[in-house]
């Protein structure tokens, strides 16, 4: 991790410049055909954003379609065990859908309504954001298709099932290494060609600009609520925040309301998948360099050539070759830390907090949850940690099972 940044340097608060750039991250590359919808879409959701009545409208359906505002939960039993700080879990796992996909879906669909448009795709990993895209097309009207790795429709088949359900036509890629990377090529390919009736629902804070912007924007509700939560239960903020880093957006959604608060420390968890092998993990800030991949500069995993490297994750939704780029601004700052759990850990943890707890976390939450294990008993009974429990745990329990060879009933 590189030392603070010179003074000369933006501060959290004034990125993404007008280019859309989180210092040397960000930006806009695409092919020339996607320039003018991305314009349209930035030019309306400023718009949107300054509007009383979407404002009002996004929030009506936060709170009474959604579930807003999650729990903030304090896990007795665990912070007991472990015999260090505090943990509280916000409870994202608790909205409808079962993850905070569904805070970002809502707002994108809203944008798609106000500029006209008569169908939504998006790309899925772990299958969340898919339920979440379907289940707001069904409710606002449109047509919608939803890519999927072949890989990750195995391995998330209740998530498919659901898509499905939800009048969704979900489409397999085959294509490369049938995870997510290949889902977001195919889904630029369609928004290509579609351009004029179909609206992209990216589902992370990556992509071209505004994409990154936007969607931390959709997801800081997060972080919102639980500092005013946080205020309310213990009259102080927390002294650490962790959540999990796939493209990032549950942890910047977290993160983005505390970056002034100095005090409060934050710890991004990527997918350290088998240990920090080529190939084998999905953890871009320990195996990654600067690239470009799918219409944003950040850091990726490639190889000397620039070729992108195969990555590897127990959980489908940290299975990506690259980071959002306020991740990258902001580890460059020495604002956020980032570290990495292991597909053990990481299966260690669903299972702690399953049988402790009574929740059953997604295993790309139980990174976070990891991380939490480990570093909690270091740390002071007097000290406070809110892990972001970015999603429920239903869709991953036959890969635990697999896994860790937990016997069936006969």
């Amino acid at each position: 991790m590189t030392g603070p940044a010179p003074a000369t340097t933006p501060e959290p608060s004034m990125v993404p410049d007008a280019q859309g750039r989180f210092g040397p991250y960000g930006g806009r590359y695409v092919p020339e055909t996607l320039m003018y919808p991305l314009q349209q879409l930035e030019e309306e959701y400023f718009r949107a954003q300054k509007d009383p009545e979407f404002q009002r409208e996004l929030s009506y359906y936060l709170r009474e379609f959604c579930g807003r505002p999650t729990p903030l939960y304090l896990a007795e039993r665990l912070t007991k065990e472990l015999g260090g700080a505090r943990v509280y879990l916000k409870r994202e796992d608790l909205l409808h859908t079962g993850a905070h996909k569904i805070n970002n879906a809502i707002g994108q669909a809203l944008l798609a309504k106000r500029m006209g448009k008569t169908r939504v795709i998006a790309e899925t990993g772990a299958g969340q954001h898919g339920v979440a895209t379907a289940t707001v097309a069904a409710m606002f009207g449109f047509q919608c298709v939803i890519y999927m790795g072949a890989v990750d429709c195995e391995r998330q088949a209740l998530n498919v099932y659901r898509m499905k359900m939800l009048g969704a036509e979900v489409v397999p890629v085959h294509a490369g290494q049938k995870t997510l990377k290949e889902a977001v090529n195919e889904a630029m390919r369609d928004w290509v060609t579609n351009v004029r009736h179909t609206h992209y629902i990216l589902g992370t804070a990556y992509g071209a600009h505004p994409y990154p912007v936007m969607v931390r924007n959709f997801h800081r509700v997060i972080g919102d609520e639980a500092r005013r939560q946080i205020l309310e239960r213990e009259e102080r903020l927390p002294d650490l925040l962790i959540a999990c880093v796939g493209g990032g957006s549950n942890a910047i959604g977290l993160f983005y309301p505390f970056l002034a608060d100095t005090g409060v420390k934050m710890l991004g968890v990527e997918a350290g998948g088998e240990g920090i092998i080529p190939e084998r993990h999905a953890a871009r800030f320990q195996g990654g360099s600067l690239g470009v991949l799918q219409g944003t500069r950040s850091y990726i995993l490639q190889d000397a050539f620039g070729q992108i490297q195969s990555t590897h994750s127990v959980s489908a939704g940290l299975d990506y070759a690259a980071v959002g780029p306020e991740h990258a601004f902001l580890r460059d700052q020495g604002r956020v830390d980032y570290g990495f759990a292991t597909d053990d850990q990481a299966l260690a943890a669903f299972l702690r907090l399953a049988r402790i707890e009574g929740i059953i976390p997604a295993l790309e939450s139980a990174h976070a949850v990891a991380a939490a294990i480990d570093i909690a008993p270091t740390m002071s009974k007097d000290a406070i940690i809110i892990v972001n429990l970015s999603g429920r745990g239903d869709k991953d329990v036959a890969q635990v099972v697999a896994k860790t060879g937990i016997q069936l009933p006969q």
